[in-house]
């Protein structure tokens, strides 16, 4: 198959353990601390709009909404909607604070909290900002993305070991697209966990993983 003809990416599945329960409830409790506490009965639509109104331009937030919104965003199933806590996050309590308390998650979580923290971590990471015909990131972009190196580095590490040992098709399938398959995103020593992680993809009975890290291995 030809780069023309790549196969397009498969959307990440809905959650195999759907914890529709927990999130109504971390929904309600982000809405009341932010000042948005809506009536009863409230559809998860409706709370979601009270809260990014509520959180609108906003760049300071009470120490309580800082584990409010990481844990919205941890049982948030939906990996675009959850930016929606994980981007107030960042901008009042800073970048670093989210990704450790991100990967606290990822290490001490339940499988439904490692998967969402692998969900959520792609909302978390500084993005670089490029322009101009030589598509060079803006300084400002690459400090930032810089800055945080460290973070990223035991992040891939840890979802690494995470994707190898845990078993949950949850957890793989959250992590597996933001995890590295070359060793240059790696410590040094990690090849054969690489090679590990890609023989389980491929070999798992799940077509999400089978086709994802297909693709994933050519980047």
């Amino acid at each position: 198959m030809s780069q023309d003809e790549a196969e397009p990416l498969a959307p990440l599945p809905e959650p195999v353990h759907r914890a529709a329960e927990q999130f109504r409830e971390c929904l309600v409790e982000v809405a009341r601390l932010a000042g948005a506490a809506p009536p009863d009965g409230s559809t998860e639509q409706h709370l979601r709009i009270g809260i990014r109104e509520a959180l609108d331009g906003r760049s300071q937030l009470s120490e309580e909404l800082f584990d409010a919104l990481l844990r919205a965003a941890v049982y948030d199933p939906d990996p675009s909607f959850n930016r929606q806590f994980v981007e107030p996050a960042v901008a009042a309590f800073g970048r670093r604070r989210v990704q450790e308390a991100l990967l606290d998650y990822l290490a001490t979580g339940t499988d439904p909290e490692r998967a969402g923290a692998a969900r959520a971590w792609y909302w978390a990471e500084p993005n670089l900002d490029y322009r101009g015909k030589d598509l060079v990131a803006t300084p400002e972009s690459q400090a930032e993305y810089d800055a945080h190196a460290d973070l990223r580095a035991r992040w891939n590490a840890a979802a690494l070991r995470e994707f190898v040992s845990n078993e949950d098709l949850d957890v793989r399938r959250c992590i597996l697209p933001g995890l590295p398959l070359h060793p240059s995103g790696h410590p040094d020593g990690a090849r054969d966990l690489i090679a590990e992680a890609v023989h389980i993809a491929r070999a798992h009975p799940d077509s999400y993983l089978r086709q994802r890290v297909e693709i994933q291995v050519r980047w």
